[in-house]
């Protein structure tokens, strides 16, 4: 079946379901893209990454001059730029996007070309300086990447393959330039991975699992890899989220009681895995993309068929599932089939593309945002934990006017480099809970908790009977939840930031005492001797 027949097909079946969505007017087509310029035809996961700069990037898989491109979005003028091209030796049809390094360059891959012509991993700037990591053999390290990696917080990068001899791999590219295979999916994939609060990583793949009808796994960073769900018949294509409950959320193209594919949720551990909504044909069907979550707890995705104009639909979902609305019915005129993951920026409106449609270059698609009245933030770039002077990237906008930087209730040192990019550090008192950038207008808080780590320097005495109070000195202690020796609990006092006094329990043995706050754990660097 050819695209124009699949489009019609589904403009018919939506005109007999009687769907009726209108168009918001908070639906904006902001450009319609060219292929005679920058490029065209944005697929998935085609991932758009804000940078420093407050201004969005991202790839576009198809240009006249060349065999894909890389662009830049400025919000503040609504202007577009081609920022490189690609020729082949470098990439081939760059399909995955953009995610955000630490150090402000872009990471992405191309699903061919490269010094093989199997697909190349690759490292831009915003000023369009661009360095190839790595070009992928198919051999044992698998080819053909179609979604981007992402950094973490080692500084290395971990990405996925898709397909070929050895389709479906997990790799891990260095600050160093060392690629290595750390593990083989339950098949192929095309959805990129996220970082978990938990550190680990999480992704989808298409195929695998119990039913080989698609999977949700969860792998750390040195390969170990779990299944945490599989599908029975969804085959999932896009990613998953996590949401401020630190739950996973994701869609899925097909499946679902209606066939035309789900909206589900699951714990990080895979527990709890709850369709959230049944795609109807007249509201959206085939989704390939992931969801953002607003301000309002909301979760916002898109749909590349379905809804009033059978073209795509953007929706909105709460966590429970119990409220969902399409907010905008895709057609020609304004951009049609949304393919890629929205990205909600930190000034709390929804931008995305299209594949197709547009008011001039019909067959290009376009870029667009989305006004739901939300409320502007700051966001954590990649470092989400760290001990009190651990140095945290921040995105947001109005930083110039900034009056201070709380992380949870306790204070921290920042440095403001722009307007959209400063660098903060919690210090003594410092919580962990979400970062406030304090601002005149209002202040911006981040959707990320930050977890301040606490350090143990000292106990005093060194050795008691039980019953002995034992005075725990260190850092970030005002939140401690739990004091063990030998792994027996103790009851305790929290004095201050540094210091927390506990007793010695029944059954302790030797060793060191470790104490738990809501940030993380830490134990002593000494013994203590149960006498």
């Amino acid at each position: 079946m050819t695209k124009t027949t699949y489009r019609v097909l589904i403009c018919v079946l939506a005109a007999i379901a009687l769907a009726t969505v209108p168009a918001s007017a908070r639906y904006t087509e902001l450009y319609n893209f060219n292929w005679h310029a920058e490029g065209a035809n944005p697929m998935f996961p085609a991932l758009m990454a804000q940078g420093q700069d407050g201004n969005l990037y991202g790839t576009l898989q198809s240009t006249l001059s060349g065999t894909g491109s890389v662009f830049g979005w400025s919000v503040p003028t609504s202007t577009i730029a081609k920022i490189y091209g690609f020729s082949g030796p470098d990439g081939h049809t760059p399909q995955s996007g953009l995610t955000l390094g630490l150090d402000g360059s872009f990471y992405g891959t191309t699903v061919t070309g490269g010094l093989n012509g199997k697909g190349s991993v690759f490292k831009i700037t915003s000023g369009g300086v661009f360095a190839q990591l790595y070009s992928f053999t198919d051999g044992t390290d698998s080819a053909y990447p179609w979604a981007p990696p992402v950094q973490g917080p080692d500084g290395s990068i971990y990405g996925v393959t898709f397909n070929g001899t050895n389709p479906g791999r997990a790799y891990k590219v260095t600050s160093a330039g060392v690629f290595t295979v750390i593990a083989t999916l339950p098949s192929k994939t095309q959805a990129p991975l996220i970082f978990g609060n938990d550190g680990n990583l999480y992704g989808t793949t298409q195929y695998g699992g119990t039913y080989n009808r698609g999977t949700v796994f969860k792998m750390t960073t040195k390969g170990v890899l779990t299944i945490i769900h599989s599908f029975t018949a969804e085959l999932p294509t896009g990613p998953v989220m996590q949401a401020a409950d630190g739950k996973l959320y994701g869609t899925t193209p097909f499946g679902g009681t209606n066939g035309q594919g789900i909206i589900y949720s699951m714990s990080l551990s895979g527990g709890s895995f709850t369709v959230l909504h049944n795609f109807l044909l007249s509201e959206a069907t085939n989704s390939v993309s992931g969801l953002v979550q607003g301000s309002d707890k909301f979760l916002y995705g898109v749909a590349q068929a379905g809804g009033g104009a059978g073209q795509g639909s953007l929706f909105k979902v709460n966590t429970t599932g119990t409220v969902f609305s399409v907010l905008n019915s895709f057609q020609t005129a304004i951009g049609d089939t949304p393919m890629s993951t929205p990205v909600l920026h930190t000034n709390g409106i929804i931008y995305g593309t299209t594949n197709h449609g547009g008011p001039t270059n019909v067959a290009y698609g376009t870029l667009y945002s989305y006004n739901a009245g939300l409320k502007p933030f700051a966001s954590l770039v990649i470092i989400w934990s760290g001990k009190v002077g651990t140095g945290v990237g921040i995105i947001g906008q109005g930083f110039n006017s900034a009056k201070g930087v709380k992380f949870g209730t306790g204070p921290a040192t920042y440095k403001v480099l722009s307007d959209t990019y400063m660098i903060a550090a919690p210090t003594a008192g410092a919580t962990t809970g979400p970062v406030t950038v304090l601002e005149p207008t209002g202040n911006l808080v981040t959707p990320q908790t930050f977890k301040v780590l606490p350090t143990v320097s000292s106990i005093s005495p060194a050795a008691g009977p039980v019953g002995t109070s034992v005075t725990i000195t260190g850092m970030s202690l005002t939140q401690t939840t739990a004091v063990t020796f030998g792994g027996v609990k103790a009851t305790f006092t929290v004095n201050s930031d540094t210091s927390v006094v506990a007793v010695v329990p029944a059954g302790a043995v030797t060793g060191k005492p470790h104490i738990t706050t809501k940030g993380g754990g830490a134990s002593s660097p000494t013994i203590f001797t149960v006498q």
